[in-house]
């Protein structure tokens, strides 16, 4: 894929949680230490779950799907992939990495019921200002013995100090990606499934600590990639749900 150019330093000044920020980032999507890092980790957790196919036309449907970060992680599972998203010049990157893109609203997807083996819902509930109608979508699109898996920030003070306070003034996270007041309730997100015929299971989830502060330092000196014997901070599980946590549920027939 051709390189796209970074982004201005003088961005425009946007709301939070605002989608034309991912315009103004577009050049960051596939930079291993850009602005977008933390998903990149976070997408390769995201496919851990995703079984191989069980049958050879099997669809996986990827609402939020970006930049399409998710793709190389299931590559040599048998899905045919198709992304959704609002962004298009995300959209345009996920077409390269392989996506079959749809510019729709995770809210309204132009898919058929029953259509999807996997729905893949990763950091996107939590930019929704109607999460519950995502899920709604989301299982919907699911057939019967379908696989739901999701990702998204809790709605607790302390998922705000970390995500937002904090996280949002160090390299992982762009200021302003995000407005707390959409995060959400881990176990509100369980009954919502639910009610969709979904018996959603959910774990904490959050970076491997010496890889993260390994990469923390690589940047802070400069060094890219895992240039310098580093690695890639990996995302494991914990107890804890009360900032990222992950979900994963089978559509009842």
């Amino acid at each position: 894929m051709r390189d796209v150019a970074a982004p201005s330093t003088r961005q425009r000044v946007l709301p939070p949680n605002d989608p034309r920020q991912y315009d103004d980032l577009a050049g960051e999507w596939w930079r291993p230490d850009g602005a977008f890092a933390m998903l990149h980790w976070i997408a390769e957790a995201r496919a851990a779950l995703v079984p191989p196919a069980g049958r050879s036309d099997a669809l996986l449907v990827d609402l939020g799907c970006g930049a399409g970060l998710l793709a190389p992680h299931l590559a040599g599972k048998g899905y045919r992939h198709v992304g959704v998203d609002l962004t298009r010049s995300a959209l345009a990157q996920a077409a390269a990495h392989g996506v079959r893109v749809v510019n729709g609203d995770v809210t309204a997807v132009p898919l058929a019921d029953g259509c999807a083996d996997v729905v893949s819902a990763g950091e996107v509930l939590e930019h929704v200002p109607d999460w519950r109608g995502a899920v709604a979508e989301a299982c919907r699109l699911l057939r019967p013995g379908g696989l739901l898996v999701v990702d998204t920030l809790n709605d607790t003070a302390l998922s705000r100090i970390v995500a937002v306070h904090i996280g949002e003034r160090l390299p992982t996270v762009p200021r302003g990606i995000h407005d707390p007041r959409l995060f959400v309730d881990a176990r509100e997100l369980v009954a919502e499934c639910a009610r969709h015929g979904v018996e959603l299971r959910v774990r904490g989830a959050r970076p491997e600590l010496r890889g993260l502060l390994g990469w923390l330092l690589r940047r802070a000196r400069g060094v890219e990639g895992t240039a310098g014997g580093g690695r890639v901070p990996r995302i494991v599980p914990t107890r804890s749900t009360a900032v990222l946590y992950q979900g994963w549920g089978v559509r009842k027939g």
